[in-house]
């Protein structure tokens, strides 16, 4: 294959082309439990995270809720993924063999949000949210009826495992997903180019800025137990008691069970299963199972 401006181009266009194929072949998830954030500059402030209005009863003034300055911000990373085709391969018109190359490029592009966003899940019993607590943690701080400071917990603790019951209807789930650019297709491919000249390579790849983050502790519940219908029953109470400043009931209903493989059948009994163990399964249907590869 002569190399001139129209091979390359055509040769671009058809890496192109496999890169989108791979794209389509991921099946996302992380959308399931993170709010996708717009982000206009190399950090967002996320300081309202600390207030969770709630209405009541119209007596004189209004009541003009404040908005708690945590200070918790989001800073966006660079993330890029490179393929260098050797001059020599589009010379002899041996392209064909870097198109898996190509659609794996695209699958792990597609794929990466949702490495970034349950990576973060998987490591929030040792990462800090908000409130400087670890996301998920037996002391996080709110205020009682009174008005005094008190803690909650979103942990069974543990030492197995992993998983998380979650409330994702609410417009705020539990992690953010924090995105300045989109994934974008790149080449390095002008025969001028000193990685051509240099080293005989045409590069191609994808780069793009995001970030991950949490929202809302008071919406997830973290555990390391056993999955068996006591520990979920336990962290089933604990969402669902969950009360924010002031004694505030906060109204949360877990809907969604996520777990890795190992602990995939474990739930699919608990939700299910008419019976477990020759006994009547109250919480069959309580939650949707969710089985994440990325939580291995």
């Amino acid at each position: 294959m002569h190399i001139n401006a129209s091979t390359l181009e055509a040769v671009r266009k058809g890496f192109k082309a496999h890169f989108n194929r791979g794209l389509g072949q991921a099946a996302s998830q992380y959308e399931r439990i993170a709010t996708v954030v717009p982000s206009t500059t190399g950090e967002e402030t996320y300081g309202w995270l600390g207030q969770m209005p709630n209405m009541r009863e119209w007596v004189g003034e209004r009541h003009v809720h404040g908005i708690t300055e945590h200070g918790y911000t989001i800073k966006n990373k660079d993330y890029e993924l490179t393929i260098g085709v050797d001059k020599n391969a589009i010379k002899d018109d041996k392209i064909g063999v870097y198109a898996p190359m190509f659609e794996e490029m695209g699958r792990s592009t597609k794929a990466h949000p949702d490495q970034l966003v349950f990576g973060l899940l998987k490591n929030g019993f040792t990462s800090p949210c908000y409130d400087g607590q670890n996301f998920f943690d037996t002391d996080h701080p709110v205020l009682d009826e009174n008005g005094n400071e008190t803690t909650v917990s979103n942990t069974s603790g543990g030492g197995g495992a992993p998983w998380f019951l979650l409330d994702t209807s609410r417009a705020l789930k539990p992690i953010l997903f924090q995105e300045r650019e989109k994934p974008n297709f790149v080449a390095l491919d002008n025969p001028q180019d000193p990685n051509v000249f240099n080293n005989k390579k045409f590069i191609y790849g994808v780069d793009g800025r995001s970030n991950v983050g949490f929202g809302y502790w008071q919406m997830a519940h973290g555990s390391k137990q056993t999955l068996d219908a006591a520990n979920y029953e336990a962290a089933r109470i604990s969402l669902t008691g969950m009360k924010g400043d002031h004694g505030r009931p906060l109204g949360i209903i877990p809907n969604l069970l996520v777990v890795g493989p190992s602990n995939e059948g474990a739930a699919n009994r608990l939700m299910k299963n008419e019976q477990i163990n020759g006994s009547d399964n109250e919480w069959k249907g309580t939650a949707e199972v969710l089985m994440v590869p990325w939580l291995a």
